[in-house]
């Protein structure tokens, strides 16, 4: 039973600390430096609001993309020991093959190609 109060007030004394410790932290003024759109130490040389190329992002969602198929085969090798590991490898090759056709037919349409 006092170990038990003795942890209720162990964290009740923590919360009330970093309680206050927050809003100490938050009444700090900072700079003009910290104020800016970039943290970086360089002065930023243009709007920050600049239009950016569909081809970034379409290069970034491709990355998502195939990042995602990477964590979902990964566990693949492990699949051997599944009471039926026949349909888990067909539906991983099944993944694959959506995919590669997904990756051929951007390839064609020339979303991978930087200059036009």
């Amino acid at each position: 039973m006092n170990m038990i109060l003795f942890m209720i007030a162990l964290s009740l004394t923590l919360s009330i600390a970093l309680t206050t410790l927050n809003f100490w932290l938050a009444q700090m003024t900072p700079d003009s430096e910290k104020l800016s759109p970039y943290e970086c130490g360089f002065d930023p040389l243009g709007s920050a609001r600049l239009p950016f190329s569909i081809r970034f992002f379409l290069v970034a969602i491709l990355f998502l993309l195939f990042d995602l198929e990477i964590a979902l085969l990964l566990p693949l090798p492990w699949a051997t020991q599944l009471q039926s590991p026949t349909t888990t490898l067909m539906w991983a090759s099944t993944l694959i093959l959506i995919l590669t056709l997904g990756l051929v037919y951007e390839w064609i349409q020339g979303g991978l190609e930087w200059a036009e």
